[in-house]
C-alpha cells in the first residue's frame, strides 16, 4: 500500500495536471506559481461546470459511490467571485442532491443573507461529492480521490476568494492539521485566491456561542469583498 506521502505526491501530480500550471514549494505548502503561463493541461478541457458534472458524476473511484443517493457536484453562479467549501454531503444533500440544503443549510442561506449574498451569487462545494455513512468525517483517502474534482471546479470558477466551511475543510484544503482556531481570523493566500477559515453551520447548531466569532469572520470576508470592488462597506 502507498504511503500518505506517496499518494498526496500523487495528487498533487494529478491536480498539476488538472490546473496546467507549475507547483511551488512555499510555507510549507504546495501552492500555484500563479506568475506562469499555463501550460496546456494534459486531462480533459471542459467548456463549463455542466459539461464537467456530466463526467464525473458516475465516479466509483472510492466506496462511497456505492453507497450514495445522489453525487452532490455544486451550486451557485458559475463565476463567483467567493467560494464556500463544507466537508461533505449529510442526509438532505445525499437526497436531493444539492450541498447545504438541511438544517446547516438553511443556517447557511441566513449567514449569506446577513452580509448582503445568496446563493446564486456565490458557489456552495465539498471537499467530497457523496455523503459518508452516518455523516462520519471523510477519510484521508476519500479526500485525495475526490480533492482533484473540487480543485477543477475551482479552476472553473475562479473565485477571488473561498471560504472553508470547518475544521475538516480547511485541513484537507490546506493540507495542515493545524486546528480551526488558530486557522480562522485572518485571510491566506491559497493559489492567488483569498483563503479564510470559519465555523462550519453545523456546529453553530451544536454550539450557538460560536456565532460571534462566525459573524466577525462573515463581516471581514465582506469588507475585504467590498474592498477588492471599490465600494462602501455593505455590513
Amino acid at each position: 500500500m502507498a504511503s500518505r506521502s506517496g499518494q498526496i505526491s500523487e495528487i498533487l501530480e494529478m491536480t498539476r495536471r488538472a490546473f496546467g500550471q507549475r507547483l511551488e514549494t512555499e510555507r510549507g505548502l504546495e501552492l500555484f506559481d500563479t506568475q506562469v503561463p499555463p501550460l496546456e493541461p494534459a486531462g480533459p478541457v471542459f467548456r463549463d461546470l455542466e459539461s464537467f458534472r456530466d463526467n464525473i458524476q458516475d465516479c466509483r473511484k472510492c466506496p462511497l459511490g456505492k453507497t450514495r443517493t445522489k453525487f452532490v457536484f455544486g451550486v451557485g453562479h458559475p463565476h463567483a467571485e467567493i467560494m464556500f467549501i463544507g466537508e461533505a454531503p449529510g442526509r438532505d444533500e445525499d437526497l436531493q442532491g444539492e450541498p447545504f440544503v438541511g438544517r446547516a443549510g438553511q443556517l447557511l442561506d441566513k449567514i449569506l443573507a446577513a452580509i448582503k449574498f445568496s446563493r446564486k451569487d456565490v458557489y456552495i462545494a465539498n471537499i467530497l461529492k457523496c455523503r459518508p455513512p452516518e455523516n462520519r468525517d471523510p477519510l484521508p483517502e476519500e479526500a485525495e480521490l475526490c480533492l482533484p474534482y473540487l480543485l477543477q471546479q475551482i479552476k472553473m470558477i475562479q473565485p477571488a476568494f473561498i471560504c472553508c466551511l470547518g475544521r475538516i475543510a480547511a485541513q484537507f484544503l490546506l493540507d495542515t492539521k493545524t486546528p480551526l482556531g488558530k486557522l480562522r481570523g485572518k485571510f491566506m493566500d491559497y493559489y492567488g485566491m483569498k483563503l479564510l477559515v470559519t465555523y462550519h453551520p453545523a456546529a453553530l447548531l451544536r454550539f450557538p456561542s460560536y456565532k460571534v466569532d462566525t459573524w466577525e469572520d462573515m463581516k471581514m470576508l465582506r469588507r475585504e469583498y467590498d474592498r477588492m470592488k471599490g465600494q462602501p462597506p455593505a455590513v
